[in-house]
């Protein structure tokens, strides 16, 4: 890599080639497009968590076992991931305003559809929809932020899309746990309606595509452009399995399972044919569905792994701290979504001074100041213990959220550095797949080491559960007493009852598997706290970004 170096300070600039387009800015006032898409793509990343607590009461409701609810998320999922990378490329054919139209609409009809779904095959067939509707509404909005404003404003604008990617998925807990307790969970998809219908409105009067957009979809209908079905088959083959494996690779036992394993098989034989499918598309000068040229940048190739990272730590943790306040403390799960609430608080002050500071600091200064947070956060995290009060809880994801509201907007801004305007589309798609495969990764990750960690940990520690340990002995005899004098009966020969020892001995065993589960979640976070640390020595590739000397410097 001549281009980089290993001193953030003296770094060469990167050459901000193909700086040649003339400068274009809508005829709205850009931050009244900005509010307008961010609308409809906070709706779509609220929805993809506000239906987890929703489960067991979508179950009941269409008479399905809880497993075969889960099949209402990996079926979103799984559309999700697939149509992401694409809607770069159906853009060429209708325009970027007509495409997030269309994705739109179909998100608020598919909404409406889950609502009245009579049974669960059909609840599972509409989300699929949803997620092709959804999956196409974060790219879009991301790359008409990045043609809208200028690069020295980009930073500004990006933390309206992080507040909006950040806090849907902190209050969607907390949101459909309200919904359920309080109404029915049909609702949770008939509030996304009015919503819809709004945004359509707004986005028809407001946004427009620029030039180079309007030109590419000239050039695709006069050159007769087709639309490429075995990119397509390839590319939801590969991010379909992907998301599969990882949904449901912990429950079925990764490779135990027959199902699992073909899943693998054919994601890794996809995943290969799509790459070399994609490139001789590129050989041969046609367009491809995936712009793979993009990595040949380190600053994109880099700021895909940091975005990654992010999707995996704040995806992971955002599922791990209600699962561990719900099963080993017993909170609830609107009070468990209120110990995410304050964060989400807290990334909503923080955006806005991000997005200031990113047009006036090194934005790799900003990722190293980011990173150390978060690292320190899940160090600081790591003091999990069964004692831990709500107030306390509250502060360990408060720390952590200062440090993601330092990472969202800088990778995002270092990802568009040197990207041709025609190429934005291209980029946000990228970066969003490598946020939504991050979090997957990050919920599989945690759902297996929960599990494998717990297991190991008991076995640990069962090993002092014997008779042959007096300690352990007193204990029970202690407990089985407390238990009989608590039932007002007295043990006869100054022994307790038999039960009373069955009783002791269970309520050891279930204070054992809570301590073993504490060590599984502590042993995640250390993971993670040592995941994020290893992205800082990162930062010294990424080319210094330039200055911003005219409003196309960014392309």
């Amino acid at each position: 890599m001549a281009s980089t170096t290993l001193d953030l300070a003296d770094a060469k600039p990167l050459d901000a080639h193909h700086a040649v387009d003339r400068p274009w800015r809508p005829r709205i006032n850009p931050w009244i497009v900005a509010m307008t898409v961010t609308l409809a793509t906070f709706m779509e990343v609220l929805d993809s968590s506000i239906a987890n607590v929703a489960l067991p009461h979508i179950a009941g409701g269409l008479g399905a076992t809880q497993d075969e609810a889960t099949w209402v998320l990996t079926a979103y999922l799984v559309a999700n991931a697939i149509i992401l990378p694409a809607g770069a490329y159906m853009t060429t054919f209708i325009g970027r305003k007509k495409f997030y139209m269309i994705c739109v609409a179909l998100f608020g009809i598919s909404s409406a559809l889950c609502g009245f779904a009579p049974s669960l095959p059909i609840l599972v067939f509409c989300r699929i929809l949803q997620g092709i509707g959804g999956g196409g509404l974060a790219p879009s909005e991301q790359a008409i932020l990045a043609d809208t404003f200028p690069p020295e404003k980009r930073g500004q604008a990006f933390a309206m899309y992080g507040l909006a990617v950040v806090c849907a998925p902190a209050i969607g807990p907390t949101l459909g746990g309200y919904i359920t307790d309080n109404f029915d969970w049909r609702w949770i998809f008939f509030l996304n309606v009015p919503i819809c219908l709004l945004s359509l409105f707004l986005t028809s009067r407001i946004v427009e595509d620029p030039p180079w957009v309007e030109k590419q979809v000239k050039q695709s209908q006069k050159g007769g452009m087709k639309l490429d079905f075995l990119g397509f088959g390839l590319l939801g083959l590969t991010f379909g399995s992907l998301e599969f494996v990882l949904d449901k690779g912990q429950e079925d036992d990764w490779f135990g399972s027959k199902l699992i394993t073909f899943f693998i098989v054919t994601m890794v034989v996809a995943f290969v044919a799509m790459i070399w499918w994609e490139l001789k598309q590129l050989r041969e000068g046609h367009r491809p569905i995936l712009n793979l040229t993009l990595f040949k940048r380190p600053n994109f190739a880099i700021s895909f792994t940091l975005m990654f990272v992010l999707g995996f730590t704040l995806y992971g943790t955002t599922i791990l701290i209600p699962q561990f306040v719900q099963t080993l403390l017993g909170y609830t799960a609107e009070l468990a979504g209120l110990v995410l609430s304050p964060a989400g608080l807290m990334m909503m002050a923080m955006m806005p001074v991000v997005g200031l500071l990113s047009s006036k600091v090194d934005p790799r200064k900003l990722l190293a100041y980011g990173f150390l947070m978060l690292t320190a956060s899940l160090i600081y995290m790591a003091q999990l213990n069964l004692g831990l009060s709500y107030g306390q809880l509250v502060f360990m994801r408060i720390f952590q959220a200062s440090g993601l509201a330092f990472l969202f907007i800088p990778i995002n801004t270092i990802a568009y550095i040197g990207v041709k305007q025609t190429e934005s589309n291209d980029v946000s798609g990228l970066t969003n797949l490598a946020r939504n495969i991050g979090g997957s990764c990050g919920t599989a990750f945690m759902a297996t080491m929960l599990t494998r960690r717990t297991a190991a940990h008991e076995s640990n520690m069962v090993r002092n559960l014997t008779t042959a340990n007096t300690a352990f002995n007193e204990r029970v005899k202690s407990l089985a007493h407390s238990f009989v004098a608590g039932n007002g009966t007295k043990p006869k020969g100054g022994d307790a009852s038999f039960g009373a020892i069955h009783t002791a001995q269970a309520y050891i065993y279930n204070q054992l598997h809570r301590q073993a589960a504490t060590l599984a979640y502590i042993d995640i976070i250390q993971d993670l706290a040592i995941f994020c640390a290893c992205m800082l020595p990162l930062l010294f590739f990424i080319p210094r970004p330039p200055k911003h000397a005219s409003p196309s410097a960014g392309h």
